[in-house]
């Protein structure tokens, strides 16, 4: 037999058990790491130096530097976390509400509404609606003409 036949009957299931085991606790070692090192950057009340030795604290001496680091800081992390997923939702919020400012909450039919009601009206006349009617189906924005005050020829 080759020595890839004998590793298979030489390894029995207890051994891939504890090798699958400290397989997955290495995994978990590494994301408690990355977690922490995320919590230092992201950590607004330490000062430079302050983050600058923790870092090398846990770079340095890994298993101690993350286990003092949760003994001494560990409460207020998942505050931090919570803080920093706010303040992402509250960013994306505001993008979300500056976006749709942007479109002035107007469809192009609610501005053809608008200004069919304004030629009902009187307030412009056919030649006016004409143009901004063909400035709102273009896409080129809301009809400029119609939100300016009527000319001097028209009824009031």
């Amino acid at each position: 037999m080759t020595g890839h036949t004998y590793l298979a009957y030489d390894y029995p299931l207890l051994s891939m058990f504890w090798t699958l085991l400290w397989f997955f606790l290495w995994i978990m070692w590494f994301i408690l790491l990355f977690r922490i090192i995320g919590d230092i950057f992201r950590d607004d009340t330490l000062s430079g130096w302050g983050k600058t030795g923790w870092l090398i604290f846990v770079i340095v001496l890994p298993f101690l530097g993350v286990f003092v680091y949760l003994i001494a800081r560990g409460k207020g992390m998942g505050a931090r976390e919570i803080a920093h997923a706010q303040a992402r939702q509250r960013a994306f919020d505001e993008y979300v509400r500056d976006r749709a400012g942007e479109a002035g909450g107007r469809s192009s039919a609610d501005e053809l509404a608008r200004l069919s009601e304004m030629r009902n009206r009187g307030d412009i006349d056919d030649d006016e609606f004409r143009r901004a009617k063909e400035l709102v189906l273009s896409g080129a924005g809301p009809a400029a003409g119609a939100s300016t005050p009527p000319s001097s020829g028209s009824r009031a």
